[in-house]
């Protein structure tokens, strides 16, 4: 009877309570943004659909490039982090969902005590004394104010933030290892050009030097045909110093030690997938560091009602029960058993200001991670304006070099051909000589600037994590 009394008591405190609940947690909406004018598409149409959703294996077809990704997605250190920091953040989800149930605590204590004479009970009773005590405590809130529903889903948002950045540190390793990889065959292509001219060159040099002992030309045409060599000798250095580097970078991204990287040849390397940009709307759910920006104000959001719920009573439920007893023989007895139930309603009044403090500074943080979202979106839409600009310019210059690079070989072959007859001075064939090596030299790389283009197109629409 006295149990049922209290429950009574407890329901008829809660029920204008529970009436009241729906006004302190409020429920999440996303925010207006504007994504209609997100980035520039004057080149490529928008579609239904995204380069952004494709998968990296559909993209890349080299076989190597794709062992090399596959590689590195199980070994790379950065995401083994980051699915550690899925793992740390499962544990707080789970810690969230178990919010709602009561927590049940189990004490064993043997004490002995001995009053003093002088104490209050020690001149009627100063003998030692022992007691067994064996107890389960039993502790329930009542969620009224959606305090442990926001709690939950603030953790539920770090939860689906850490499986999002997992995703975007996928996205930055395949398009790290795709464009390091290009860059290395561009830098064997270069390569391969520069010993092709050092091989010419020494070539030219012995000719030039039969032409002065001709009378053709002087010391200082052999002179400065040297120079050119040493010139072309130097690059090469320069690139093959290049390719180690390169090669010792692309090596940690496989988390491995520096080694020589296999690779097939810049010619070979074709990405035949249609350029499409999809609607800027897809960018909110397919780019992950925007998924991820909004889940950390989902977090703001629902520890801002959190704060809010703190301004209001809370009423508990606790229970124990145990057994109680001076002598160890009867420690677990029928007799020695007791129970208690307890229920209470507390509301803050004077603390400090520390709840109001704890608020405002939710607020605040809402407010920031709202900021943050925005700039992470507009940050979106710059990458992929600046991605696409760059992919038109590398192609319009590929095709101004592929020019440039014929007018200045036949400009070569003509004027050897005009210094054997004595009709030209030999400063005109170096300087078309050189010309001719760095428009060569420019056409390859960009050539790498066209695939790197599109790489880093689709890493800005969110690709590489599916």
């Amino acid at each position: 009877m006295k149990n049922l009394k209290i429950y009574k008591i407890i329901l008829g405190l809660s029920a204008p309570l529970l009436l009241q609940s729906c006004f302190v947690a409020k429920n999440y909406e996303r925010p207006e943004v504007e994504t209609e004018n997100l980035y520039r598409t004057d080149q490529l149409s928008q579609d239904s659909t995204s380069l952004g959703m494709v998968s990296w294996r559909t993209l890349f077809k080299d076989p190597i490039l794709e062992r090399y990704i596959d590689t590195a997605l199980v070994n790379n250190l950065d995401i083994r982090m980051a699915l550690q920091q899925i793992v740390a953040s499962e544990a707080y989800l789970k810690q969230g969902k178990a919010g709602n149930y009561p927590t049940l605590n189990l004490n064993g204590t043997v004490t002995r005590q001995e009053n003093s004479e002088n104490s209050q009970f020690g001149s009627i009773f100063n003998a030692p004394y022992e007691q067994y005590d064996l107890t389960a405590s039993l502790s329930w809130e009542a969620d009224i104010w959606g305090k442990i529903r926001s709690n939950k889903r603030a953790f539920e948002a770090t939860y689906l933030q850490t499986i999002e950045a997992h995703k975007a540190v996928k996205t930055e390793l395949i398009a790290a290892l795709a464009s390091t990889y290009y860059q290395l065959l561009s830098l064997d292509e270069q390569l391969k050009i520069t010993n092709e001219t050092v091989e010419n060159r020494e070539g030219s040099l012995e000719t030039t030097k039969a032409l002065k002992d001709a009378g053709m030309v002087t010391e200082v045409a052999v002179k400065q045909t040297e120079a050119q060599l040493y010139t072309a000798k130097a690059i090469k250095i320069d690139l093959e110093n290049q390719i180690k580097l390169l090669e010792n970078a692309f090596s940690i991204l496989l988390a491995q030690p520096p080694h020589a990287i296999e690779r097939s040849v810049l010619e070979s390397q074709e990405i035949d997938q249609e350029l499409t940009t999809g609607v800027p709307y897809l960018m909110l759910q397919n780019r992950p560091d925007v998924a991820s920006a909004e889940y950390g104000l989902i977090n703001a959001f629902e520890l801002t009602n959190v704060a809010r719920s703190s301004f209001y009573p809370s009423i508990t439920l606790s229970a124990s029960a145990g057994f109680q007893s001076l002598n160890f023989d009867d420690w677990i007895d029928a007799s020695s058993i007791f129970n208690s139930l307890v229920g209470g309603l507390a509301q803050p009044i004077l603390n400090g200001r520390k709840i109001r403090t704890q608020f405002e500074v939710s607020k605040a943080q809402q407010e920031s991670a709202l900021l943050n979202y925005k700039q992470t979106l507009l940050t979106a839409g710059r990458e992929v304006s600046d991605a696409l600009y760059s992919y038109q310019a590398a192609v319009d210059k590929i095709e101004a070099r592929q020019k440039e690079y014929e007018a200045y070989s036949l400009a070569t072959e003509y004027s050897e051909e005009l210094l054997n007859q004595g009709l030209v001075n030999y400063l005109e064939v170096l300087t078309a000589r050189e010309n001719s090596l760095n428009s060569e030299l420019l056409l390859v790389e960009n050539k790498y600037l066209r695939l790197n283009a599109v790489v880093t197109l689709y890493q800005a629409l969110g690709g590489g994590w599916q």
